[in-house]
Parts: C-alpha cells; structure tokens; sequence
C-alpha cells in the first residue's frame, strides 16, 4: 500500500478530499461530501447534492488535485430521451472528451455529452461470449460501441451491424472501431433503427441495449432475424422482487403479441440495480417463426 506525505498507509481519496476541503470551506461541507465517485479516464463524475451547490467548484478542484482529472462533472439529473444524455454539469476542469479501457477494448467518448454506466461492465464482455462463428449480428443501440466492438474483437469470422440515432455518439462509434481494428467487420450505419434500410431476414442474433425498456423494438428485431429465428437480448428495467421471472414474462408477452414463438423458455440475469426498488435486466429468448 502506498504511504502518504506523513508516512503511514495512504488515505482513500475521499479522506484527503475533505482535508482540503475543511481548509477552505470549512467542516459542515467537507463531512457533506458523499464517498462515492465514478471515474471514466480522464473525467471524474459525482453525485453531489443541491445543497452543496455554492461549493461545487472547490469540491470538483480537490478531487481534480486528489486524483488528478482533467475534469470532474456533477450528475444534475437522469439521463434522459431515446437518446439516453446525460443530464451533467462541469465543475472543475476543462476538456470532458476521455478513454475508457476495458477487457482490452478502448473506447473514446465525450463524458458530458455521452453516457458510459460502469455496471454494464461484465455485459459488455458476456456479450461477446455469446455469439458464435461466422454469425451476423445486429446491434440495434450501438451507441460508442458497447457491445459491437467486443464481439467483433472475440469472434474475428462475425459480421456486426451496428445502428446508432445519436450523432454524437455514431461518430464515437466510428471512431472507436477504427481505433480498436476492427472496421472491416462492423458496419456502422447512422439513423433510427425503426426506420433505417437494413438488410431483412438476414440476422442470427439482435442486441437492444436499449434502457428503460425494449420491449417495443421487438418487432424490429423479428423482421431482422433469418426466417429459421434466432436469438434477441432484450435489455428492460423492472421492481426488484422477482426481476428475473418478471422480465421473462414481459419479453413472452410481447414475443406472443408480435405472433413469433419461443421454443424453450428464456434465460435472464440481473446486470445491475436501477433506481430504489428497481433492477436492470436481460432477457436472453430464441425466436423462433410462429
């Protein structure tokens, strides 16, 4: 363990970020600072209560000088829209554009403008473990490429479609699969998945990434996989109590409404919580025609 300037084991971070900060703004702030902090690269990110607001530039200068950031951003609401920003403001610091790396993919992205939730960590890499050789898969929420360059990189004889709305997020997308070598096996194709030109009946697995739920997308999906089925992952937020059984219930109910069958019960896994009383789950379902 490293040793600090006094000599002993070195404090976590949040200790010595109260130090400076109860020299400068004294007790009742520096014990109000919450312990915890996401760090993306480059860029730190907090969730710092309203109450802390006059103080927000000297709390982001002591975890800037602490850790050593460019930049430290303040979580000021959910994300929000089909285009899942970020609802964040800079208090410290100056260029929020950073890198990620992370089971040997390194993905570059805009913090203030674009979303990287942590949690997703062991999905991003279950993703590619999932699809087979030589598959066409479609990831319908491509965003920088979560789930797209993974795969591309473990399976090298797939071939990836990836479709993102954001163009913001696209042409982090495009760079990202450039900067990880793997451009000749995704595609990436900028619009809305709803309405884009994609190639019909030719997919053996569809991703949707796709946060609070869905669900509604399915449709899509169908119209993309082989006429033979295959698999969708369908990402859904649902209340904790039962979040496996009832995420399974809802993908069914929508599969059956859309007229496609399920020849073997799905398989889900909790990925992360979302919220008080609320749980981030994908449904793993083969499709099969009706």
């Amino acid at each position: 363990m490293a040793a600090d300037a006094r000599g002993g084991p070195r404090r976590p971070p949040i200790e010595r970020v109260r130090e400076r900060l109860r020299a400068s703004e004294g007790e009742a702030v520096a014990a109000a600072v919450p312990r915890g902090y996401q760090r993306l690269g480059r860029v730190l990110l907090l969730r710092l209560p309203g109450t802390l607001r006059p103080h927000f530039a000297a709390i982001g200068r002591a975890w800037q000088a602490e850790l050593g950031v460019e930049a430290v951003l303040s979580q000021v609401g959910p994300v929000s829209g089909e285009l899942r920003e970020p609802a964040v403001e800079r208090i410290a610091g100056g260029s929020t554009e950073t890198e990620v790396r992370e089971h040997g993919v390194r993905w570059r992205f805009d913090a203030a403008r674009l979303m990287f939730a942590a949690g997703n960590r062991f999905e991003r890499r279950r993703a590619a473990e999932l699809v087979g050789p030589g598959e066409h898969v479609v990831d319908l929420f491509a965003g920088i490429g979560y789930f797209s360059i993974p795969i591309a990189r473990a399976v090298p004889s797939a071939r990836v479609l990836a479709v993102e709305k954001n163009p913001v997020a696209f042409r982090y997308l495009t760079e990202n699969v450039a900067r990880n070598g793997v451009a000749e096996r995704v595609a990436c194709v900028l619009g809305d998945n709803r309405r884009a030109a994609l190639p019909a009946a030719a997919a053996d697995r569809v991703f949707l990434g796709y946060l609070p739920d869905a669900t509604p997308w399915l449709d899509r999906a169908i119209q993309l996989l082989r006429p033979a089925g295959g698999w969708v992952h369908v990402h859904t937020v649902v209340d904790a109590r039962g979040a496996i059984d009832s995420a399974i219930a809802r993908v069914a109910a929508a599969t059956a409404d859309l007229g496609a069958a399920l020849p073997r019960r799905p398989v889900a896994r909790a990925v992360k919580p979302y919220g008080p009383g609320r749980t981030h789950v994908v449904v793993d379902a083969r499709l099969a025609p009706a």
